[in-house]
């Protein structure tokens, strides 16, 4: 069954590179040099593996006749080797050159001697042929190994994905035949399964050919670190598997007891070894530090850190561990914390006396008391000017930078005495440092790089971004909880100032009038009235935010509208006009004030000898009042643009907070102020307001205005 899919197997395999080859073959050369340094050399070693692969179909992997098509094959990849990984600028040196002639004549001799032997005895050479070509294979294999490693590691900077590709693909399957042949060679024994599966390993290099073709993948081929981690998991675990075989088979050739020992050994050191790995964060720590040390480029795989970084810093609900992650600047520490590896950080913020104190921290609870935790005002100033990240072992040892002295950073004696204390990274905003990172030594301590104090540095601008934002939006809310009472203030002032102008006026009159008893009872209801709304300023200087329905109900307004021409009386007499039943949808007390304000603004703006009328009626399904006065007036163009902001007003002594005022405590409720002037002839101002029985879906059919005075 093997045997028939092994056949099956190297015919697609014939096909496959047969195609490939002819594709390479079409493709302009002056293209394909672009992307290959030697175009036609990987042609010419695609069509020697298709012949390669026409003698494993013919008779079979493992013959004479497939070992010395094989030379062909691997003169062709080797000289495509020679050609792409080495240049005229970039020549091989001496040993390098010796090892590939020597390879190459091995394959010379190797195809001569075969096909010279095939030629004199035919089909009987087989059989004592292919024992003599093993030996050659084996060297080849090794040397063409050889050959790309040295390659890879001289021209790792310009390789691009097909390059690589192609070079790893040789590699495998000169890895895979030294493998089998070592196989055999210790146990004594051909490994018919693997050299039967050989067809399967030469089409699983076929697609790094297809994709040469194709030119394509001009970029250098990366692999994730997830993917590089696994396959060296793959590649390590492959390793002990051929390990623990290679132990076995010398065992058995040793004889005795020594192969039940060495299975025990294997397995003894693996359960050790993976139990180590499991329980010691210290292990894990130093495996990872090695791995990224020499299998890797760089130490940090920076997609995947700052995306962590990124989420950290923006999770605000229960982080993995369970503890609450809501506090920014705990994210902050956790954050760079774990960029670096470290177990725990303590992150400084300024304090009133100068300097910074420890302010939170991460998986680092502090020793030292509170007032003793903290970085001296020098210190912090050296940190905002040099933005240096200071490396803590570099101070204990004396050693800092050279432009910068370890005396002219004077960390505290008690970030320097513990032990656990491994960097300090200042976090700045545009050159002014708003907290201070402590990063605890990991597990494995090593010393800082230019990688780790880069990653640091944009880490911590980052991380400055986010707390400056946080602290600029508490400031902003705090400046709108003092603007929102200095605006109440302001109001109040406004309205304390028309009382303080009615009770004047009230002064006044009293010494001319006092003697009439209309006027004492005018007075007295008037004091009541400036007394009961000195109250209710007190009650609306509560930190309550006045809603848009907050009080709303059914308002009648023909009772405001009588109290408030009661109230106006010892100024001015109201013409009050109301339609029977009127009601408004809002709030009583804002109603009154808005119509208050309106009617004092008229009052004031006209003489004594000029009315001023209030009417209410319903129109289009809402309450309108007007307060009509025939005073100054106002230009277009000041009503447009000036009446309803704040701090804008006509009068001398005037706050300008009245219209703004009313009008947004007319929008609360639903409605609006409209106004109507022209200077000299005076100004109609006109409240909306919702209409209660359009609400309750009543509507009222016979208006019936009353007139009061």
């Amino acid at each position: 069954m093997l045997a028939g899919l092994s056949e099956i197997l190297s015919v697609l395999a014939l096909v496959g590179f047969s195609a490939v080859a002819l594709w390479l073959l079409a493709r302009p050369n002056a293209r394909m040099a672009v992307l290959m340094p030697a175009p036609r050399l990987l042609t010419l070693s695609a069509a020697a593996t298709a012949l390669w692969c026409a003698a494993l179909a013919l008779f079979g992997p493992g013959s004479s006749q497939a070992f010395v098509v094989q030379t062909l094959r691997d003169l062709a990849m080797l000289a495509w080797l020679s050609a792409t990984f080495w240049t005229a600028a970039a020549p091989m040196t001496r040993p390098q050159r010796l090892i590939l002639r020597l390879l190459a004549t091995i394959c010379v001799v190797t195809l001569v001697f075969g096909a010279a032997a095939h030629w004199r005895a035919g089909a009987e050479a087989g059989a004592w042929i292919t024992p003599a070509l093993i030996v050659p294979a084996m060297i080849v294999a090794v040397g063409g190994l050889l050959i790309v490693d040295s390659g890879v590691r001289h021209a790792s900077a310009g390789l691009r994905m097909p390059v690589m590709a192609v070079a790893g693909s040789f590699a495998m399957l000169w890895a895979y035949e030294l493998n089998v042949q070592l196989i055999g060679a210790l146990t004594g024994k051909r490994a018919s399964t693997l050299i039967t599966l050989l067809p399967a390993l030469v089409l699983i290099t076929l697609p790094t050919y297809v994709v040469a073709a194709m030119d394509i993948g001009r970029e250098r081929m990366r692999l994730s670190r997830t993917a590089a981690m696994r396959t060296l998991i793959l590649i390590g675990a492959a390793a002990y598997l051929v390990v623990i075989g290679l132990t076995g088979a010398i065992a058995r050739l040793v004889g005795g007891d020594y192969a039940v020992f060495a299975q025990g050994a294997s397995l003894v050191v693996a359960l050790g070894a993976g139990g180590l790995l499991i329980v010691s964060p210290r292990a894990r720590a130093w495996l990872s530090v090695m791995i990224s040390k020499h299998f890797f480029e760089h130490r940090y795989d920076y997609r995947t850190e700052w995306m962590r970084f990124t989420a950290t810093l923006g999770q605000g609900a229960k982080g993995d561990g369970g503890e609450d992650d809501r506090n920014l600047y705990r994210r902050v520490a956790k954050a760079l914390a774990e960029l670096t590896g470290s177990p725990g950080a303590l992150l400084m913020l300024p304090t009133a006396a100068g300097g910074f104190g420890v302010a939170e921290q991460w998986h680092w609870p502090v020793d030292v008391a509170s007032d003793d935790a903290t970085l001296p005002l020098r210190s912090a100033f050296m940190l905002q000017e040099t933005r240096h990240i200071v490396d803590l072992d570099a101070q204990r040892r004396g050693s800092a930078s050279e432009d910068l002295a370890s005396d002219d950073l004077a960390m505290p004696d008690w970030l320097l005495s513990d032990p656990r204390a491994w960097v300090v990274v200042p976090i700045l905003h545009f050159q002014r440092m708003i907290a201070v990172v402590v990063l605890h030594r990991p597990p494995v301590s090593r010393s800082l790089d230019w990688e780790d104090l880069d990653v640091l540095r944009i880490a911590g601008q980052q991380a400055a971004s986010y707390l400056a934002e946080s602290q600029s939006q508490e400031a902003l809310s705090e400046a709108r909880r003092f603007d929102e009472f200095n605006r109440r203030f302001a109001f109040i002032m406004h309205d304390i100032k028309n009382l303080a102008s009615q009770i004047g006026l009230l002064a006044r009159n009293a010494e001319r009038h006092a003697d009439k008893p209309e006027f004492r009872a005018d007075m007295v209801e008037t004091l009541k009235i400036s007394a009961g709304r000195l109250s209710d300023l007190l009650v609306r200087l509560s930190p309550r935010a006045r809603g848009a329905a907050a009080d709303a109900a059914r308002v009648f307004i023909e009772p405001i509208l009588n109290d408030i021409a009661a109230e106006a009386r010892p100024r001015r007499t109201l013409f009050v006009g109301c339609q029977t039943g009127l009601a408004a949808w809002g709030d009583a007390a804002s109603v009154r004030q808005v119509v208050q304000h309106l009617v004092a603004n008229a009052i004031d703006a006209s003489t004594d000898d000029t009315p001023v009328q209030v009417i209410a009626v319903t129109e289009h399904g809402r309450v309108r009042i007007d307060v009509i006065d025939q005073g100054s007036g106002m230009t277009r163009s000041f009503v447009r643009e000036e009446l309803f902001k704040p701090f804008v007003s006509t009068k001398d002594n005037g706050f300008g907070l009245g219209a703004f005022e009313a009008l947004q405590i007319a929008q609360a409720m639903g409605g609006a102020i409209d106004v109507d002037s022209e200077p000299g002839k005076g100004s109609n101002f006109t409240l909306w307001l919702p209409l209660a029985d359009a609400r309750d879906g009543a509507g009222i059919d016979t208006p019936i205005m009353k007139v009061a005075s």
